[in-house]
């Protein structure tokens, strides 16, 4: 079995802040040693087996809400920064079943279809055509619920990532991103940089250069 350990966009909070291009692959977190992984959208050789992914936290440096639109949402202005404290998922390809299989060790996230990782892999099965290919997901949460630092939306994005390399890259990141939209407003943001300013519900993505520098100290207060 094939277990990549996968740091999706950043490092920090309580670790320090870093822009990471895209998904980082290592077996090791220590900053120096990272490389970053190929995310471009060629069928992958020999997929893997099963994958631990590191699903990030952000947190908002400075957010303006503009008015509430006709559907609901409110459109906003804000500067995402991914940190480095957040949730794994560990994922792999259910070859037995016909459904997927859903684990969290937090009491009180559902574990139903209402959960965004398993409408991630509904999302990857629809838009890739591969409707037979299931999944075995456990995330490990370290987030609290409703904490707002998109713990969920990331571990969407995560699901999505992760899922389209068990099935040999179908899609491409650019897909990933559009296809993202869907499922919430800032799960897009999650296959960034680690550092964007956005508008719309928080769709609409700029990446920026970090405002702080590598290794900044973080304090979250609730």
């Amino acid at each position: 079995m094939i277990s990549t350990k996968v740091f999706a966009l950043i490092f920090a909070a309580a670790c320090g802040v870093v822009s990471v291009d895209g998904f980082v692959s290592s077996s090791t977190s220590r900053l120096g040693n990272i490389q970053k992984s190929n995310l471009h959208a060629t069928t992958a050789e020999s997929a893997p087996d099963s994958l631990a992914l590191f699903s990030p936290c952000k947190i908002n440096l400075f957010l303006r809400i503009i008015r509430k639109r006709p559907d609901g949402f409110h459109d906003l202005a804000s500067l995402f920064q991914a940190v480095g404290f957040g949730d794994t998922l560990t994922l792999s390809l259910n070859n037995y079943g016909e459904s997927d299989e859903f684990t969290c060790n937090m009491e009180g996230v559902p574990t139903d279809s209402s959960n965004l990782v398993i409408r991630a892999l509904e999302l990857m099965r629809e838009k890739t055509g591969k409707t037979s290919v299931y999944f075995n997901a456990d995330l490990f949460k370290r987030c609290p619920a409703q904490a707002g630092l998109g713990g969920g939306s990331a571990n969407a994005a995560t699901a999505m990532w992760g899922a389209n390399e068990l099935m040999g890259r179908p899609a491409t990141l650019e897909q990933l991103i559009e296809w993202s939209g869907a499922l919430g407003s800032d799960i897009t943001f999650f296959l960034s940089r680690g550092t964007a300013y956005c508008t719309g519900r928080g769709e609409i993505m700029t990446p920026i250069d970090p405002p702080l520098p590598s290794g900044a100290k973080l304090s979250i207060v609730k």
